[in-house]
């Protein structure tokens, strides 16, 4: 719950906030941090002080399938177009049906929570005063929420499959950071319905909720670690990178040979599309030591890999800024390899002596 509401402030933030799929990761959050809340404080018992929140979260899982949905179109179409805001719809619809039972008295809410977690024990006496036929899908909530995800856990999945299509990648090795998030988010939303379901036929009434909830947990922190395996924050160069190679026996045959090398590979397989990419994967790719790649770099580039990197970055950036004119500047920055808007305007503008957006309208 915790790292779900951490997470908010990145996703959410004001600069965060200025890309649409930022908006669905960070609803999506919300929703799944309602549910183990829920979860937790039925589990525990400590329901029993705050019975108004018996259920609260019933509506908030039917923001997690058409967030995935809305994510993947805003990555994979750029745009979202308004009218795919009604997929929201049966989560208000859901929650104005529950008006009457969250403001029912507290037997009712114990009740509630007895009957499902509880079941051995025995019952306050206390009658429902309404009745409506509608109450019929908040009676029905488990059934219903596995309808939800896998409409748009299929939806979204099609999409994505779509985009790797496009792009002509594997789906188990994408290159494009989007791509990867894509496959990302994918794989989470189908084994959480896969789970759920397991789980459900397994159990009676919300016993098993834990499993999903621990389950859900760990989704959490795996989007915690992308995002900060993503950072720029360990890529950073120090201020004095410039290493001289005095005891190095690389001839200079031989640095040719391995900066025609480099240059094939940058400029046919574009390694440094990816975020992550450093200067051990490079030399990995190139069957050479870091040692030996720095040299090449820093000697026969006159560069850092740094600005090797950001050069490459920039220089593909111009292009798809030209190629493709109503893509937004941030998710063209995704698609060189940067995760920070600024960080890409900043190499940019330090290459160019323009801003992406002055470079496009030029």
């Amino acid at each position: 719950m915790v790292q779900a509401v951490f997470l908010l402030f990145f996703f959410l933030s004001k600069e965060n906030r200025k890309n649409k799929a930022n908006i669905f990761h960070g609803l999506m959050l919300i929703a799944i941090g309602a549910c183990l809340l829920e979860i937790f404080l039925m589990y525990t018992g400590y329901i029993v002080h705050c019975f108004y929140l018996v259920d609260f979260s019933e509506a908030f899982v039917f923001v997690i399938g058409p967030s995935f949905y809305l994510l993947v179109i805003s990555l994979t179409r750029n745009e979202v177009p308004r009218l795919y805001y009604l997929h929201y719809a049966f989560a208000l619809i859901y929650l104005v049906l529950q008006i009457p039972f969250l403001l029912s008295p507290e037997d009712a809410k114990y009740n509630a929570w007895v009957g499902a977690y509880h079941p051995d024990l025995p019952l306050r006496n206390f009658t429902e005063s309404y009745t409506n036929p509608l109450f019929y899908l908040t009676d029905n909530h488990t059934n219903l929420v596995v309808v939800s995800l896998t409409l748009y856990g299929l939806l979204g999945t099609y999409e994505v499959i779509k985009a790797f299509r496009s792009k002509k990648e594997s789906f188990w090795k994408p290159v494009h950071s989007v791509l990867q998030t894509l496959r990302g988010g994918a794989i989470q939303i189908v084994s959480v319905l896969i789970l759920l379901i397991i789980v459900k036929l397994i159990y009676n009434h919300d016993l098993g909720d834990h499993i999903i909830g621990v389950y859900i947990s760990v989704i959490i922190y795996v989007i915690s670690f992308t995002v900060i395996k993503n950072s720029g924050f360990f890529r950073q160069a120090p201020l004095t990178e410039q290493l001289k190679y005095k005891s190095s026996s690389l001839t200079f045959d031989q640095q040719q040979v391995s900066l025609q090398k480099l240059k094939q590979l940058m400029n046919n397989e574009k390694p440094f599309l990816k975020p992550d990419f450093s200067l051990p994967e490079l030399a990995d790719q190139l069957k050479t030591t870091v040692h030996t790649l720095s040299q090449v770099i820093n000697d026969g580039l006159g560069k850092t890999f740094f600005e090797m990197t950001a050069e490459y970055r920039v220089n593909e950036a111009k292009q798809l800024l030209k190629d493709q004119p109503n893509i937004k500047v941030e998710e063209i920055a995704e698609q060189v390899g940067y995760n920070s808007k600024s960080s890409f305007n900043t190499a940019f503008k330090k290459l160019t002596g323009m801003t992406p957006s002055e470079w496009r309208n030029s």
